[in-house]
């Protein structure tokens, strides 16, 4: 993967986010692609050897596509700015086709990687189970905050988008009321692509994969 390559790529997109830029420049975006490709075909098979429950996650469906969604959105650019891809036992990605947790990263213009692990904005059914099992699995729950891998390569859960009051049908008083409000439950962490090379990419992305699973082993018990 050349790392240098696609970020330059990237950032270039970023800066002519139209139709014509992106066609004159398709060849280098179709090599990129096959690169990075290759990237998560490698990273499938390393990640299996700790998860063997995404074998069969199919690399070229885990990849997400470059073109924007634009049909209710103000942002009318056709692209995304990101090269990402989300790993699954369920080989589907996206939250809303069922994927459930997913092993996630993406590199950007600005030349950073984000890896992640957990699930993102689930559907209401799904988030609904989500919090019922916080509950229902208190002491698994806590011990899989507790889990020391986890705790230092991430921190702790995202709080994005929480919630303010308790989502409805559940007690204020519960004891795990302020994960209950959690709109996912999601780990992630960002760092500098500068001076790496693309043993170093596929390594970090991998140790990150590593220090996530606890997060998705307790996600894969909800029953939805």
């Amino acid at each position: 993967m050349h790392v240098r390559d696609l970020t330059q790529f990237l950032a270039e997109l970023a800066e002519n986010n139209n139709r014509a830029w992106f066609v004159m420049n398709k060849p280098r975006y179709d090599i990129l692609r096959a690169e990075f490709l290759m990237l998560v075909t490698q990273l499938i098979a390393d990640i299996s050897q700790f998860d063997p429950a995404i074998a069969d996650c199919n690399p070229k469906k885990a990849l997400f596509r470059i073109n924007r969604d634009m049909r209710f959105s103000a942002d009318k650019r056709p692209y995304k700015t990101t090269f990402s891809a989300a790993i699954t036992a369920s080989g589907l990605k996206k939250p809303s086709q069922g994927g459930g947790p997913a092993y996630y990263f993406h590199i950007d213009a600005d030349g950073m990687l984000l890896i992640a692990g957990g699930e993102y904005m689930p559907p209401s059914d799904r988030l609904r189970a989500i919090r019922q099992h916080v509950i229902d699995d208190a002491a698994g729950f806590g011990k899989m905050l507790k889990n020391r891998k986890l705790k230092e390569s991430f921190g702790g859960l995202q709080e994005e988008g929480k919630l303010s009051r308790p989502p409805k049908g559940f007690d204020a008083d519960s004891p795990q009321i302020e994960h209950i409000k959690l709109k996912s439950f999601i780990v992630w962490k960002e760092s500098s692509l500068k001076k790496k090379i693309p043993a170093d990419l596929k390594q970090e992305i991998l140790n990150g994969c590593k220090d996530a699973q606890a997060l998705i082993n307790w996600l894969r018990q909800v029953k939805t």
